[in-house]
């Protein structure tokens, strides 16, 4: 049983749950069905395997509640030899998996297309060995991580000193694996019920060469990969169109691939009048007036670039290599291009930022939409929140970044620009599930329907931190730390963080040396 903590109509979207069930299915040795919340597939009467896609921290608490809707054992220590093992992945799992390490059984780190099939060769190959003995054969697997056979240790103070293998034969540091092959990943499933209705996605790159600061996008997924034009691309295009007139073109930063121009210019045959292509997020140095005359050709109103501040200062604190002069460059040629609308992405909050940073950032939209008359903008703002695996795992969420919302709505809103932010209170929880270790698992089994509210995230961590929470099964652990050294504390290198037996692409040395350099911008040209 694959699972998507979401509606139908959200998780059909999901390309990586697309691929996973795809992948499944195409074996003979395995009979996949698909769950969701409002919806699923029909249940055989025994299943051996659940799992679940993960790409957002807030869906990661609906887990316990589909645990228990298919009455499976919500802890994985509870679970029987005859209960199903319970996996999961994807980019948050692959992050930092501590804080839900306690549900499942096996957590994979990193790309399906190469742990999948070593993780169901592992298990065909010990099917009716007792559950301990499939653990630990999974345990071999390179990138699979089996939370049991791992134990954290804590100091007198409850602080986190290490999570060591609770057997030599496990081995100390699991590392994600990566998907090298020569292309990447499109819709297997097109239906007019997904958020983005009748449309077949194509994945055009996977990561990004910029590696901006907090961007798990870009460090996660590490090194960036393109697919070839003629074997990759075109032939995923190709096929789609078979079945829809409707085309996204997805990645961090798709008009970087090599062949980006190639790809559009072909698109501009007369053959795909009446398709529709959209692209996900663009470099603002990549767009030319070509650009936006294709896109509107094919039925796009708008362009989206994440500029991520208006100050050039910020700018350069999180290496976006990005001038003012190119966003209004942008502007100018997507309009001149024949689109209608820019939709620009930013952040506050960020490590360092002052109050004239935030100003910038509303001087410059505001400077864009005098200069570019006719075009129509929205901001999207979200509050910074550290990811691990990146250079900016260390620093917290401030809480400075409430007002500077508000502050940027009312300077923007009245001038005319859609202005988008996301919600403060969701991102300061967004934290608390990408920072924690496994003492947050009572609180996620705990909060339940509360999961829906900021008062029932807090009233039931207050729980734990008074030690009202039924302890989970296993060796007791401390109490929680308090809520803002999680969310809002910037921590010291030398802190051991949740997920330090796990490893990205690059090394916690190179990510720090990343922070420090970073951050080393500040000093150099101080706010004002």
């Amino acid at each position: 049983m694959l699972a998507f903590p979401s509606t139908y109509s959200v998780g059909i979207t999901s390309l990586g749950y697309q691929i996973v069930w795809a992948t499944l299915a195409q074996r003979s040795d395995v009979d996949v069905r698909r769950l969701f919340t409002d919806q699923g597939d029909a249940m055989p009467r025994h299943i051996d395997l659940f799992g679940l896609s993960l790409s957002w921290e807030l869906d990661g608490p609906v887990l316990p509640v589909l645990l228990q809707n298919q009455r499976i054992p919500v802890w994985a220590l509870e679970r029987g030899d005859e209960d199903p093992i319970v996996f999961g992945g994807g980019p948050v799992l692959t992050a930092n998996p501590e804080p839900l390490a306690p549900f499942f059984d096996a957590v994979l780190l990193g790309d399906g297309e190469l742990l999948l099939p070593a993780f169901i060769d592992a298990l065909q190959s010990c099917r009716q060995a007792p559950r301990a003995e499939r653990l630990r054969q999974l345990a071999q697997v390179p990138g699979v991580y089996v939370p049991a056979l791992y134990a954290p240790r804590y100091d007198s103070d409850g602080e986190l000193i290490a999570v060591e293998p609770i057997d030599p034969a496990v081995p100390a540091l699991v590392e994600k694996q990566t998907w090298r092959g020569n292309t990447l990943s499109h819709s297997t499933v097109v239906t007019p019920e997904a958020a983005w209705p009748d449309i077949h996605m194509v994945e055009v790159v996977r990561s990004c060469p910029e590696l901006c600061r907090f961007c798990l996008a870009s460090y996660l997924t590490l090194p960036f990969r393109t697919p070839s034009l003629d074997n990759g691309l075109i032939p995923a295009v190709e096929k789609g169109l078979q079945a829809t007139k409707r085309l996204g073109l997805l990645g961090a930063s798709v008009t970087q691939h090599p062949q980006f121009a190639d790809l559009l210019h072909w698109l501009d045959q007369d053959r795909f009048d009446g398709t529709r292509v959209s692209v996900s997020s663009v470099r603002a140095a990549t767009v030319t007036p070509d650009l936006g005359r294709i896109l509107a050709k094919r039925g796009s109103r708008s362009l989206t670039i994440a500029i991520e501040s208006g100050s050039e200062r910020m700018r350069e604190v999180v290496n976006k290599k990005l001038t003012t002069e190119a966003i209004h460059e942008a502007a100018r040629h997507a309009k001149q291009g024949g689109l209608s609308g820019l939709k620009l992405y930013g952040m506050v909050g960020l490590p360092t930022e002052s109050d004239e940073d935030v100003e910038a950032t509303a001087d410059l939209l505001l400077a864009l939409k005098k200069g570019t008359a006719g075009l129509r903008f929205t901001l999207g703002v979200s509050t910074f929140v550290p990811k691990a695996q990146t250079p900016f795992q260390w620093q917290g969420v401030r809480p400075e970044a409430e007002k500077r919302l508000k502050r940027l709505a009312k300077r923007l809103k009245p001038k005319g620009i859609e202005f988008r932010p996301e919600s403060y209170g969701w991102s300061v929880i967004q934290a608390l599930l990408s920072r924690s270790d496994r003492r947050l698992a009572p609180v996620i089994a705990a909060v339940g329907e509360g999961r829906e509210s900021m008062g029932g995230w807090k009233k039931t961590y207050r729980a734990a931190l008074n030690g009202e929470l039924q302890p989970m099964p296993g060796p007791n652990l401390p109490s929680p730390p308090p809520w803002s050294a999680v969310i809002h504390e910037a921590w010291e290198a030398s802190t051991t963080l949740p997920w330090t037996h796990l490893r990205g692409p690059l090394a916690p040395t190179m990510l720090r040396d990343h922070h420090d350099q970073a951050l080393g911008v500040e000093s150099a040209q101080p706010p004002g």
